[in-house]
């Protein structure tokens, strides 16, 4: 009985042999449906990055200046330490002024330490020397260590800005890297 409506169907011009499944798609009709789903999956992937984009991320840094205190606070021909884990700086004062040194190697960036007995600073990774106005004394290092800008504010204060470098010789010792002496300070 089976046999003979299928044969029915064969004369009918229906498929003899269906999965019987009355919504079977066809490999055309499933084509189609994949490429407007992966269409659709794109559209909504590049608005979706657009609107992404309209809304850039905002990094926030700390300020490249800041106030480093009182000059009476630095003894004369001294290196301070204060602000070396803070803000990797080291204020200097000599007979002359106050400089400020960017404690960044120049050789790959490490941070040197100061050594009162020598009088000079060590970089612990790689060896470089620097003198305690910055020079290189030997090791890796190509360049003097950089000057941080260095001036002094309405209330007396230090103001030290990272934000801008000088380590040129020459340069370095004039303008707004070397701030000098003046009789209230």
């Amino acid at each position: 009985m089976a046999n003979e409506t299928a044969v029915a169907q064969s004369a009918q011009g229906a498929p003899a042999c269906s999965g019987g499944f009355v919504g079977e798609l066809s490999r055309k009709e499933f084509l189609r449906k994949l490429g407007w789903a992966c269409f659709t999956t794109y559209m909504v992937g590049s608005v979706l990055a657009m609107l992404r984009f309209m809304f850039p991320n905002v990094l926030y840094e700390p300020p490249t200046s800041f106030k480093a205190g009182k000059p009476d606070e630095y003894p004369i021909n001294s290196v301070s330490t204060k602000w070396t884990k803070s803000k990797r700086v080291w204020v200097v004062r000599t007979q002359k002024g106050f400089y400020a040194l960017w404690a960044r190697c120049t050789h790959l960036g490490c941070t040197p330490n100061w050594f009162e007995s020598e009088r000079r600073f060590k970089c612990p990774c790689h060896g470089s020397n620097f003198t305690m106005q910055g020079d290189v004394i030997f090791g890796p290092a190509p360049k003097p260590l950089y000057r941080a800008a260095i001036a002094k504010t309405d209330d007396g204060q230090l103001l030290i800005d990272k934000g801008r470098l000088e380590n040129r010789p020459g340069a370095r010792e004039r303008g707004d890297f070397f701030l000098p002496h003046t009789e209230n300070a």
